[in-house]
């Protein structure tokens, strides 16, 4: 045999197949879309995590429609990828496709956003944010600051995000029941704001042309139509986060922009950059590793008094 062929032929064999050949983890991405600076963020996170982890991404952009996202999923499965991951746009309306992923033998792993579906085995987890409990922050916030003016009365205006959307529905619910103990304390208004910054500014408008009741308070589902709205209260003549209290939920660099200049109260944060573990997540399934069904990240609450300083410590 030829030397050079027969060196060759040993190298090959102390290697183990599966090393010398592995092909890289592939992952089907959908993204709700780009609706607002968390998104962004989001987006941005997942996008350079799948980089560094050697993680071919296969990346779709719903633009906020779900027949969007099951093409997009039905794309993946019919493409083999090896895990699939997505933020949904609503909660419902999953179990058709996710039967075909689970039928492929594709995990799949939920973020940002859950789902309800008939049978949880359908996605193996869940990573993200506890929304109900930012509801709950932004209701403390009020509560205790409403506690310092206990004969006040306090009309409220809320923007909710997507109709559907599991942080829209999670986010009223803890607000809800965060305030539910002060009688004072009283939503008089609420309509959705797609959690998009021109929308926002245009319910807003709406909401401040109806002059039966003084609007004291807005509660915004997220930073992006709270932004919004701040335009449309200088607009209208009035100074927000004075004339109009203005909580908020994200903790994008733009609302601590917006609290430094006096503009908005209070921001529960919600952090977008899921990317890294998202991508040690997808290892670890298609690796058969155990992990939790449900994996919630930290998170802090940042009023106006704080934001100057927090501000060059934004990520996004």
């Amino acid at each position: 045999m030829n030397p050079l062929r027969r060196a060759l032929l040993a190298a090959a064999l102390v290697l183990p197949a599966a090393t010398a050949f592995a092909a890289p983890l592939t992952m089907g991405f959908s993204q709700v879309g780009a609706e607002s600076e968390w998104r962004t963020a989001n987006t941005a996170s997942i996008k350079a995590a799948a980089k560094e982890a050697g993680i071919t991404l296969k990346f779709a952009d719903a633009q906020q429609k779900q027949e969007n996202q099951v093409k997009a999923l039905r794309s993946f499965i019919a493409q083999k990828v090896d895990v699939i991951a997505f933020s949904p746009v609503v909660e419902s309306g999953w179990d058709t496709v996710l039967k075909e992923a689970k039928a492929a033998g594709i995990p799949v792993i939920l973020t940002d956003r859950a789902v309800k579906v008939s049978d949880p085995s359908l996605y193996v987890t869940f990573i993200g944010s506890d929304f109900v409990e930012e509801g709950r922050k932004a209701a403390k916030w009020l509560v205790e600051r409403a506690a310092k003016t206990p004969n006040a009365a306090l009309n409220i205006v809320e923007l909710q995000g997507t109709v559907g959307s599991a942080p829209a529905i999670d986010r009223k619910k803890g607000f809800e029941e965060g305030i539910k103990a002060n009688p004072k304390l009283q939503i008089i208004r609420s309509q959705s704001g797609e959690f998009t910054r021109a929308k926002g500014k245009e319910v807003m408008e709406s909401f401040l042309k109806q002059r039966d009741k003084k609007i004291d308070v807005l509660y915004a589902h997220n930073d992006d139509m709270a932004i919004g709205a701040i335009q449309a209260i200088e607009e209208a003549g009035l100074k927000p986060g004075v004339d109009i209290l203005i909580i908020s939920i994200d903790g994008v660099r733009g609302a601590f922009e917006a609290m430094k200049a006096g503009k908005l109260n209070v921001t529960v944060e919600c952090n977008p950059l899921l990317g890294p573990q998202l991508m040690q997540l997808a290892k670890d399934i298609v690796a058969k590793k155990p992990v939790d069904k449900r994996i919630t990240v930290n998170e802090g609450v940042f009023t106006a008094d704080t934001a100057a300083k927090e501000l060059p410590n934004r990520k996004y």
